[in-house]
């Protein structure tokens, strides 16, 4: 069969990996020129299951509330007369409840543990290379407040299957020597010790690479115009180079995935959410983490990435303005600095920003749609790197016809 894959991120390149290996004609098309070059390019780094708590949460209205007016808070949101940002801001708290809140952690939990063997499987079939470093996530906490929301929370996942360690500020300097001189700062800490981290880029482009050489065909640097469409099957896709043709499609374009999908009549609530990173050169090895950390307070996650520091952080809705906002990367950067004082040549820099394509409920739409042969993979947010695996595999699934063998319950676009 041949099937069409749109976007070429991590999510796309994973999806078109599964269905190559399913024995199908598979062509991937990006307005890009090579793989891996929008969201997926410099993220956080975290392949981390103990992510799952999503975004909307009890103690996600209050947070907001208490960042307005901060140019280096940790959330902006730029006010407009945008119906999708409000359609989506009045989702989004309806999803702070308790309830769904912990429903929708599950989905996620479940989905990122299932990626957990998918990514080993991947690395052990093609060998690809992505800096990896399996140590573990530290989530750190400043305050006895925050460590106490982050044990309820804990608990749930916990329930749910995933290892989560206790840990006073001693302990998290023991984990991470690196982290001893802001011992002080510290009132605890939860260790994931089976996540770990890498370049998503690196394993994107890798992994595109393979599949390559394996027969996948590449329509790269040839934008996406529209799908085209006669009943209830699309027929092809209009792209700046022509018409290309498929039995199957997969429509993985992260963020722009609405755009195309609203002039077919489906309307999901993904909305772009800009998110930046700053790639520090490392000067002082001892004085650099080993362990991927996510700073809770300052909603900042660092990774080591070999010789580099990857300090990733902060969110902004602003529609699909993608400039970076020299502020608001120096915010993600100072933060990261402030813990490792002594372990990178700031000057050095490499700033980057990129839109995340975040749900109301955070919770990505992998499923079927009311055309017969188009799939949807998308709407991962911050975690396309730590489903990734699973979302290709399950989306391959759903492709070909054949019931997957993870419970795709709670995915799909018809909860919207």
């Amino acid at each position: 069969m041949k099937i069409a894959v749109l976007g070429a991120g991590v999510i796309g390149v994973t999806t078109a990996y599964y269905l190559l290996r399913d024995g199908h004609k598979v062509t991937l098309i990006d307005r890009q020129p090579g793989p891996g070059l929008e969201t997926s390019f410099a993220n956080g780094g975290q392949v981390s299951a103990s992510h799952a708590t999503p975004w909307s949460n009890p103690s996600a209205p209050l947070q907001f509330l208490s960042w307005l007016g901060r140019a280096n808070a940790p959330l902006a949101i730029h006010y407009s007369t945008d119906p999708a940002l409000w359609r989506f801001l009045f989702r989004f708290l309806a999803n702070c409840r308790a309830g769904p809140s912990k429903a929708n952690a599950a989905i996620v939990l479940r989905l990122a543990l299932y990626n957990r063997g998918l990514l080993a499987d991947i690395r052990s079939q093609t060998g690809v290379e992505f800096a990896a470093e399996e140590r573990g996530v530290l989530h750190l906490y400043r305050s006895e407040r925050e460590m106490r929301r982050a044990l309820a929370a804990a608990d749930h996942l916990r329930r749910l299957g995933l290892e989560l360690e206790d840990l006073n500020a001693a302990a998290c300097t023991a984990l991470e020597p690196a982290l001893e001189s802001r011992r002080g700062t510290l009132a605890g800490g939860l260790f994931s010790p089976a996540d770990l981290s890498g370049d998503a880029y690196a394993f994107t482009h890798g992994l595109a690479q393979y599949c390559a050489d394996a027969g996948v065909q590449f329509e790269l640097d040839n934008a996406i115009a529209r799908l085209v469409h006669s009943g209830n099957r699309i027929t092809g896709i209009m792209t700046e180079r022509g018409v290309i043709t498929a039995d199957r499609y997969v429509l993985a374009l992260g963020s722009y995935s609405p755009v195309l999908l609203e002039p077919l009549g489906i309307r999901i609530p993904i909305y772009p959410t800009k998110g930046y990173s700053a790639t520090v050169p490392v000067t002082n090895a001892d004085a650099a983490p080993r362990i991927s950390i996510t700073d809770d307070h300052n909603k900042i996650v660092i990774s080591r990435l070999g010789d580099k520091l990857r300090i990733a952080g902060t969110a902004e809705f602003n529609g699909y303005n993608t400039d970076l906002d020299p502020r608001r990367a120096h915010a993600a950067l100072d933060a990261g600095a402030a813990l490792f004082p002594d372990a990178m040549d700031l000057d050095a820099a490499e700033f980057w920003a990129g839109l995340r394509p975040l749900t109301p409920d955070g919770v990505p739409v992998i499923g079927r749609t009311p055309f017969t042969n188009l799939i949807l993979n998308t709407g991962h947010g911050t975690l396309g790197w730590t489903l990734a695996c699973a979302s290709g595999r399950i989306a391959a699934d759903l492709a070909t016809g054949r019931e997957p063998e993870h419970d795709i319950s709670g995915l799909g676009m018809e909860r919207f």
